[in-house]
């Protein structure tokens, strides 16, 4: 079963770190995501730049609009994600909080769907 693990920051939380200490946890965070992408746990990861270089686009009444930035202003942010395979949901929380991060933000773990199921429900 797949599951996207969100990594959540929380720049006051990052700034606060001792100096060197996010490149210690960085260092440590690459090194764990070696180890589960050769169990073949870790699907894919990603980071994400900072919401202020983002877009938010929205479609209304056939118009579009595209604002800078993210929707809505939040302590927390989306910024970054591991797509993992887990047997159920109580294995991708072990995965999860295995990584450094709910120390400075948050991880939020969410079963993917399987499209392939969707399509065929909806005879696509």
């Amino acid at each position: 079963m797949k599951f996207l693990v969100m990594i959540y920051n929380d720049d006051s939380l990052l700034e606060a770190l001792p100096e060197g200490e996010f490149d210690h946890m960085m260092r440590g965070c690459l090194v764990h995501a070696d180890e589960l992408r050769a169990e073949g746990c870790l699907l894919d990861s990603m980071q994400l730049e900072s919401p202020a270089q983002s877009k938010s686009v929205r479609v209304r009444d056939g118009k579009m609009s595209v604002i800078d930035g993210p929707f809505a202003e939040a302590k927390e942010y989306l910024g970054g994600f591991n797509l993992i395979e887990a047997a159920d949901m109580d294995e991708a929380v072990a995965i999860a909080q295995s990584f450094p991060w709910s120390r400075t933000g948050r991880i939020e773990v969410r079963p993917v769907r399987d499209m392939e199921a969707v399509r065929r429900r909806v005879g696509a």
